[in-house]
């Protein structure tokens, strides 16, 4: 068997910058909560706004411990009244299942796996390939590609087309034939590391709190109603000052997912994810001590040796033009 070529980052992070990249993303997976209550449950759940959503609008939302620590991200769509879909991360989909099947109980409404994936469309041509243009970042709207009912969804880079499992490889070949040219997902972290948004599991992890993510704006309500780890949250947005920050980090030299990040002799965190961007050379993201102030040169522990690195406030570069 010939040995398969390595993608050509360069020629795909093109793709993405100036027209428009496919991928499907097998990291995602999809939940359905349905029933007369969904809304209301999964509203009381979650860090985010859900129960006044209209359908064809989402919302980005988390779900926290009672510390007010990370469990899981999510993707919430209001499809219909009564029906909701969530994406979340296939490394949290079990846990997001577990948590709310548990709680419920005594509830009008019903919890389960969805049979569905993600088809990203990321660049400016994006709109162009599907013909529609829905709006605000999560908003959506009813799509028919080769002959299948999908979703077509705003993301920051572009669309995510929405589809039945059992419809991906027509929806994808469309798609293709509509000029999306298939990328890889390392061409998809550089965008999402340029443009600074933290990811679960990577920069993200159980034990970051919202504040420390760079991510409330997004994902928290202050005016909501209870929900799980709402106490520390608002304690620290009101109160407090996060002890870690979401940071950029701007390397000398190669460093991997992982290698701490040092002040001195103190360390102040790992980095999260790190990449090679063509238009913006090595650069990382992580979650640091918030002794790593933007300008300040702090050292990563690699596994050749240390390597420099400027500390900056996120993002590196905006997202693709529209």
């Amino acid at each position: 068997m010939p040995p398969v070529p390595l993608p050509d980052l360069d020629a795909e992070y093109r793709q993405v910058r100036e027209e428009c990249g496919l991928l499907e993303r097998t990291e995602r997976a999809w939940l359905a909560v349905d029933g007369e209550e969904a809304a209301e449950f999964l509203h009381s759940q979650v860090t985010n706004e859900v129960e006044s959503l209209e359908p064809g609008a989402g919302r980005y939302a988390l779900l926290l411990d009672r510390k007010g620590h990370l469990q899981a991200e999510m993707r919430v769509l209001r499809v219909a009244p009564e029906e909701l879909l969530v994406e979340t991360g296939v490394e949290t989909r079990d846990r997001l299942l577990k948590h709310l099947g548990m709680y419920k109980i005594g509830r009008k409404v019903e919890v389960a796996a969805a049979d569905r994936v993600t088809l990203s469309l990321i660049g400016p041509g994006a709109i162009e390939v599907v013909g529609l243009a829905p709006g605000d970042e999560h908003d959506f709207t009813a799509a028919r590609i080769a002959g299948a009912g999908c979703l077509a969804v705003a993301t920051d880079l572009g669309l995510d087309v929405v589809c039945a499992a059992a419809d991906r490889d027509a929806v994808r070949e469309e798609l293709e034939r509509n000029r999306a040219i298939p990328v890889s997902l390392e061409a998809a972290e550089i965008l999402r590391v340029e443009t600074g948004r933290p990811r679960f599991g990577h920069e993200m992890t159980e034990a970051s709190m919202p504040a420390e993510a760079g991510i409330v704006e997004r994902a928290v309500s202050f005016t909501k109603g209870c929900y799980i780890g709402q106490e520390p949250v608002a304690r620290l947005h009101y109160k407090g000052r996060p002890n870690r920050h979401l940071r950029g980090l701007r390397l000398a030299g190669p460093a991997a997912a992982g290698d701490p990040v040092r002040l001195g002799e103190r360390e102040l965190g790992r980095v999260g994810t790190a990449v090679l961007s063509p238009a913006s050379g090595r650069i990382g993201l992580a979650i640091l001590r918030k002794e790593a102030e933007p300008g300040a040169t702090v050292t990563v522990a690699t596994g050749a040796g240390e390597v420099e690195a400027e500390v900056i406030e996120p993002p590196f570069l905006e997202g693709p033009a529209g």
